[in-house]
Order: C-alpha cells, then sequence, then structure tokens
C-alpha cells in the first residue's frame, strides 16, 4: 500500500504522521507533499528519513492508493481531483468537500457505510461537529431528535500554528496576529468569517455538517461558536430536544457503553470532561448529563475532544482504515 500526507509540515499533517505511527499502519511507500516553500525539509517517521516534495499536477502519476489531505481548501479544490483521477482514494480535512453531494461526510463511529459510496474523495468533518455527532446519533437512534443547541468553546489550535503563537505571544503582551482581538484573558465569539445572516461560517458549517452526517436535513439546528485561550482540545455545550421522553440514567449508560465515548459524569466529586483531560486521546469525553428544565424531554451535556486528533488527523486515519483490506 502506497500512502500519501497532503500538508505533511502542518500541525495537522504532523499529527497524521503521528496517529498512522501509533496506530502500527502497515505500508509499503510513504510520500510527504507540501508547498514549494517547505520541499525539501526532512522528516523522521518510523526511524527512517523522508524528504518533502513540493505537491504538484503530477504529484500522484505513481500509483498512490490512499492520500490525507490537509492543506487548505484550495489546494483541495485543485489537487483532489488530480489525485481521485489517478485511482487515489482521498481523505480531506479541509472545507472543500463537506456538504459537496457527491462526497460523502464521515465520522466512522456514527456513519461508516456512507463512506463507501465515494468517488475516490471522502471528507473529513468540522473538528468541533465531530465530537457533538457521535452522542447526538445516539440520542436520535434512541429517542430522535427534534432540536439542536451548540455553544462550543474552541481552543487556538483549531487556528493553526498562528492561533497557538497569538496565545503564547499574547502572554508575552505582544498584540495579535490571527485573531483580531488579543486572545489573553478573552473569549471571542467569532471563529471564521460572519455571514449575511449574523453567523459565522463555522456555527454553518456545524448546522449543515450535523445534517449531513446524521442524515437528517431538516433537522433545527442553532450555533454559538467561541474562541477560548486554551491551547488544544474544543469544549462543546449541547441541548437536544428529543422526540420522545428518556431516563437520564439510560442515557448514561448509553454514553458509557459507546464506542468513541467516555463517560465522565460525577459532578459530587468534581469529575467531568476536561479539555486538558482529552488532550492527546482519540475519545471524545462527555459529562454534565442532565435533564434540561427548560423545555419537554430535552437534555443538556458538555463534551470535550481533542480537536486536533480526534477532530482531525484520528478521524481522517479511522476513514482510511476502513479501506485498508482494499489495498
Amino acid at each position: 500500500m502506497k500512502i500519501a500526507i497532503v500538508g505533511a509540515t502542518g500541525l495537522v499533517g504532523s499529527t497524521f504522521l503521528k496517529v498512522l505511527e501509533e496506530r502500527n499502519v502497515a505500508f509499503d511507500e510513504l510520500y510527504l507533499f507540501a508547498s514549494k516553500k517547505s520541499a525539501g525539509k526532512k522528516i523522521n517517521f518510523k526511524n527512517k528519513e523522508y524528504e518533502v516534495e513540493e505537491l504538484t499536477e503530477h504529484s500522484f502519476d505513481r500509483g498512490i492508493d490512499i492520500a490525507l489531505f490537509s492543506a487548505g481548501g484550495d489546494t483541495s479544490k485543485k489537487f483532489a481531483p488530480i489525485a481521485a483521477s489517478k485511482g487515489c482514494l482521498v481523505v480531506d480535512n479541509s472545507s472543500a468537500w463537506r456538504m459537496d453531494d457527491a462526497v460523502p461526510l464521515v465520522v466512522p463511529e456514527v456513519n461508516p457505510e456512507a463512506a463507501f459510496k465515494n468517488n475516490n474523495i471522502i471528507a473529513n468533518p468540522n473538528c468541533s461537529t465531530i465530537q457533538c455527532v457521535e452522542p447526538l446519533d445516539i440520542l436520535n437512534k434512541k429517542y430522535g431528535l427534534k432540536r439542536v443547541i451548540y455553544n462550543t468553546y474552541q481552543a487556538v489550535s483549531g487556528a493553526g500554528i498562528k492561533g497557538i503563537e497569538d496565545l503564547e505571544n499574547g502572554l508575552k503582551g505582544e498584540e495579535p496576529k490571527k485573531f483580531p482581538h488579543p486572545i489573553v484573558n478573552n473569549c471571542l465569539p467569532h471563529i471564521d468569517v460572519f455571514l449575511d445572516n449574523g453567523y459565522t461560517k463555522e456555527e454553518i458549517k456545524m448546522v449543515n455538517e450535523t445534517r449531513k452526517i446524521l442524515n437528517i436535513p431538516d433537522l433545527p439546528i442553532t450555533a454559538t461558536c467561541v474562541r477560548v485561550p486554551v491551547i488544544n482540545s474544543h469544549s462543546v455545550s449541547i441541548t437536544a430536544e428529543l422526540e420522545k421522553d428518556f431516563d437520564i440514567d439510560e442515557v448514561k449508560n448509553l454514553f458509557k457503553n459507546s464506542d468513541g465515548l467516555i463517560l465522565i459524569d460525577d459532578p459530587k466529586n468534581n469529575k467531568y470532561p476536561l479539555a486538558r483531560d482529552a488532550s492527546g486521546q482519540d475519545f471524545v469525553l462527555v459529562g454534565r448529563v442532565r435533564r434540561d428544565l427548560s423545555a419537554k424531554n430535552s437534555i443538556s451535556f458538555w463534551t470535550v475532544a481533542d480537536n486536533i486528533r480526534k477532530g482531525a488527523a484520528t478521524n481522517a486515519v479511522q476513514i482510511a482504515q476502513l479501506f485498508f483490506n482494499k489495498f
């Protein structure tokens, strides 16, 4: 099997390699691609040195089986179809293909079957969406979903290396370069660009992607996405109005016994999901599970996940692993 990483020198690209190594993925050849600026850089992987190549129209003329892309939407729009035309299966981490009707949007714990209806391109969802749809899928299958409310608390690593630098440099008193305002001692209700309807692009991503992954096109959803001064791991407060009534202990047991979730829900002993606990993990942590007192058949809970791993790199590798036997 021949594997390629597109955007190999970036934050998610380097994590692709880390996850592949941790999962001991077997391959015959590995190719690392990036921009012209990063070409020639040496990366050590599994005790072997690889040289990063510039991504070009001819990069996939060598029988590459699977390519993991994390190099931005414009790069994916241009090069994913080229790779796909050469018989390469592309798992793309950008937003370029997520809402394309011909491209599946996949979280393996939720809709793995969708991955096999592809034209050699599969989209990896938004990091904050991934950690929300896992528990929501469980609730939907048991009780039915009627409405969802998201409030996110997203780490600066979600904005890449420059987001991390803004926080680190801000602690030294320097002005921000990535964010429109200082992130130190601050919360910014502004992720991605604002749209005419008053929502940000990030918020609408969560709405549309949740509907597509869960296959509920008309599900009412609202979201407010906030950047917070945390290095890594996103936290999301979720309230879901359900079609049927529920038993809170039954819900906790469903979460506890589900693949991909870890229930941490002992508030009397101050045990609940924390960003620092999720960092470095491939699981979604769930807690603060309680009945929402403001609406009938409504439940509120808190999720935390490593946005670079489960929210990006690990989920993409999991998608690719669905096809490993093919090669």
